[in-house]
């Protein structure tokens, strides 16, 4: 799926488990011309996922490398690995992907694998994110986008968004509040690095040249 303005569109694939919300406004924003990516594959560890339809919709070829096949971890990771380097990509973009990765996987995409995370790490790593926000009493919770290390949810983060508790919110009012930011900053980063504004450099981020001593913030232009 390549956007025809820019001939050079960074090839893509984006890993996803579940609905793929993230993967449509990746794909919404090609079309209207905000994000010079070509997205070459769609990967479910999931055979229902809803995001392999969302794929199919908008001509993107999609793999299904069912975790519940292999013996262990490794051996699906192996087989993912193989799966994504078929595509050739740049950016291996993590979209509600719920597998923990093996190291040896990680490393070999060092400074090309993104993931969008429900929480201002390193606050709330793992999973169930809002909920623990909530029983936790905090006043704001977040996300943040950021390079994949063998540190779960542990690597340098490039950006993050606050989202303020209100007074009535349950997991699903603030989950929806979070997920409606992810939307509008996962695109954004994904483009800055297509557009050679961002990249990892040994475990530095450089943003605009600069190596970043914090993570930006999410109005970020």
């Amino acid at each position: 799926m390549t956007d025809s303005h820019h001939a050079a569109a960074l090839p893509i694939v984006v890993l996803i488990s579940g609905n793929g919300s993230n993967l449509q406004a990746i794909i919404d924003a090609i079309k209207h011309g905000e994000l010079p990516i070509d997205i070459r594959g769609v990967i479910s560890n999931r055979p229902r996922a809803f995001g392999l339809e969302r794929a199919r919709q908008a001509g993107i070829p999609t793999v299904i490398i069912d975790h519940s096949r292999f013996a262990d971890r490794e051996d699906f990771d192996a087989a993912l690995q193989t799966a994504i380097d078929r595509f050739e990509p740049a950016l291996v973009v993590l979209a509600g992907f719920m597998r923990i990765l093996t190291p040896a996987l990680v490393r070999h995409y060092h400074g090309r694998m993104i993931n969008v995370h429900p929480s201002l790490l390193p606050a709330f790593r793992g999973l169930d994110t809002h909920r623990r926000a909530l029983e936790a009493g905090v006043a704001e919770h977040g996300l943040s986008i950021h390079f994949v290390t063998d540190e779960l949810d542990g690597g340098p983060v490039i950006i993050q968004q606050r989202v303020p508790l209100l007074a009535n919110d349950d997991v699903e009012t603030l989950a929806a509040r979070v997920q409606a930011a992810e939307h509008r900053l996962y695109p954004r980063v994904i483009a800055w690095i297509a557009t050679g504004r961002l990249s990892l450099q040994d475990s530095r981020i450089l943003f605009d040249g600069a190596p970043l001593s914090a993570p930006l913030p999410g109005d970020t232009p």
